[in-house]
């Protein structure tokens, strides 16, 4: 069983905060290729999902933040600056980056909760979408790493096809076949149905990613039928119409918030990877 001590430092040090900054942090991402720039909306930590493997610590919720959009807008092009001129990579987080992930591939959604849940979603996206044009980042994406569960929200839908409109990109996760097993992992109260139904109804409008954890779960790695069940909601989506340009299969790989939950090998994520070529004819990506 491999565990997250198999990958180098700088892939699993994905904290949210860095520096005085208050709602940017970069990364250096392996799914993304090099340097993420992620855009927390949720510091407040208050998520619609309570996921077994999420490494955000919730035992202690700071209250209610709503994110300053002029500060946003400032810390976005300071953290593009310090990656540009290498500044970045003096710091000792990054020092250890490899040479050819030394750039910046895209700026994230991504935090300590679900970032379509923040009330002026939309607005964010606007702004993002404004900082890309004026820092000419014509080959960076906008990327929404997002559980789906808002995308039947039409402020939400305005957002996406802002997103759309400016390189963006969608990473929908999907983590089950199952209500059961969904809810295992996710332990929320919305039901596994709206999120197919989202994912479903967004995938017809764009191509989307769809990222996949797959873990072990008091020692047991995903069931066979479980996994059957999974290929079968993917090849549901693309019998409608559902546009899905690539599938990311990947485990643990920071701490969970539950100690029963573990990675599994990369012979074991590849084995999966394969089922859902053969069942569905996608293409895949592992990351260990």
């Amino acid at each position: 069983m491999s565990s997250p001590d198999h990958l180098p430092a700088v892939f699993t040090r994905h904290e949210r905060s860095f520096g005085s900054f208050r709602f940017v942090y970069p990364v250096v991402s392996r799914r993304a290729g090099g340097v993420s720039i992620g855009v927390n909306l949720n510091p407040d930590k208050i998520c619609n999902f309570d996921c077994v493997y999420c490494q955000v610590d919730r035992r202690e919720m700071p209250g209610r933040v709503f994110v300053e959009m002029d500060r946003l807008r400032e810390e976005l092009h300071e953290a593009i600056r310090l990656v540009r001129q290498g500044e970045l990579f003096a710091m000792e987080k990054f020092v250890d980056t490899p040479l050819p992930l030394r750039h910046l591939r895209d700026i994230a959604f991504s935090g300590d909760g679900e970032p379509t849940t923040f009330t002026n979603f939309e607005q964010i996206c606007q702004l993002a979408a404004d900082v890309r044009q004026t820092e000419r980042l014509d080959e960076v994406k906008l990327v929404l790493i997002t559980n789906a569960s808002m995308f039947h929200r039409p402020g939400v839908q305005r957002g996406l096809a802002i997103l759309d409109a400016h390189g963006g990109e969608i990473w929908a996760k999907l983590d089950a076949g199952t209500e059961e097993y969904f809810q295992r992992i996710a332990r929320t109260s919305i039901p596994f149905r709206r999120i197919l139904e989202n994912i479903t109804q967004a995938a017809r409008i764009r191509p989307l990613v769809i990222q996949s954890l797959f873990m072990r779960l008091e020692g047991q790695a995903p069931p066979a039928a479980e996994i059957a069940a999974y290929c079968e909601r993917l090849n549901e989506i693309l019998e409608v119409g559902g546009q899905i340009k690539l599938v990311q299969i990947y485990s643990v790989a920071r701490p969970p918030a539950e100690s029963f939950v573990s990675a599994l090998s990369r012979q074991e994520l590849e084995a999966i990877a394969d089922q859902v070529q053969a069942s569905t004819g996608l293409t895949t990506a592992v990351y260990p």
